[in-house]
């Protein structure tokens, strides 16, 4: 049934505010939301009722920098409420020309008598809770021609010593998701670039040197630091990240959902494998919607 929900549908998904059919057969829907950050100007936040298969627009918000939402109780048509069986939220642009939904499904969930919980593992949003991802990396410098005095500069997740072979196990994203990779030196967050699966490069190599890198995520820093920074460096005691950014993606930083964090050790050594944590419980964004 939530195929639909990405597909062309009629003039029902009404993208008004308060979504107030002049009629007043109206109930409330209300949001307990946690974990949400702010998009900027060019996105905002909707939701969406699940009626007969349908989605209905219920209502548009924004979140601060604080993750406060600009408006947590909405005005909806209550047969159309008390008919829902479930709740969605997506990432919108805005101004949207579209009344459908997009394929950024963040939350959702069903409901039980009068509340719905919502969470990203539910198979109306990204489908997955992200607690089995695991992941390794290497401190190595494989594009840079040969030379082995900055193989402390580049970070890759992979495993050397099977092959080698991918060194991250994270669960397929749907439409509407992918992954990126970060790594923080001295306090500056530098992407590694966006990838879907571990088997695979990524779609970015900024930093890297004249050779081609391994058919895996990762970077080489070796040239075009950003100011504040020299390359090659050192990366003891840099911080690698894997995130889940929405796509499109406005936002130069990493999104809230960090499933995996890894803090290169202070004395490493190259083509060692580190490990990465799971960080899925503390970066999901959650909460509930009740009517």
């Amino acid at each position: 049934m939530y195929g639909l929900l990405i597909i062309g549908l009629s003039a029902a998904c009404d993208k008004e505010d308060d979504n107030a059919d002049n009629s007043s057969n109206q109930s409330q829907l209300s949001l307990s939301l946690q974990g949400l950050e702010d998009l900027g100007s060019d996105f905002r936040y909707e939701g969406w009722i699940i009626v007969d298969g349908v989605p209905i627009s219920a209502g548009l918000f924004d979140v601060d920098a604080n993750g406060q939402l600009s408006q947590s109780s909405f005005s909806l048509n209550a047969d159309d409420l008390n008919a829902a069986t479930s709740y969605v939220l997506t990432i919108e642009p805005s101004p949207d020309p579209d009344p459908a939904p997009s394929d950024v499904h963040i939350l959702a969930g069903d409901f039980n008598n009068s509340t719905a919980s919502l969470s990203t593992a539910h198979a109306a949003a990204i489908g997955t809770d992200f607690s089995s991802a695991a992941g390794q990396y290497i401190l190595a410098t494989p594009t840079d021609g040969g030379m082995s005095s900055d193989e402390l500069s580049g970070l890759w997740w992979l495993d050397p010593s099977a092959g080698p072979e991918a060194a991250l196990n994270l669960p397929a994203l749907p439409d509407g998701w992918i992954y990126e990779g970060w790594v923080v030196i001295e306090g500056q967050v530098l992407s590694t670039g966006r990838f879907k699966t571990g088997n695979e490069a990524d779609d970015a190599a900024p930093y890297s040197g004249t050779m081609a890198g391994p058919p895996f995520p990762g970077e080489d820093f070796l040239q075009n630091a950003p100011n504040g920074l020299s390359f090659p460096t050192n990366l003891a005691g840099a911080t690698a990240v894997i995130s889940v950014e929405p796509v499109p993606d406005n936002s130069p930083m990493p999104f809230s959902l960090k499933p995996l964090v890894g803090s290169v050790p202070a004395a490493p050594n190259d083509r060692e494998l580190y490990p990465m944590n799971n960080n899925a419980q503390a970066s999901a964004a959650s909460g509930s919607v009740s009517r």
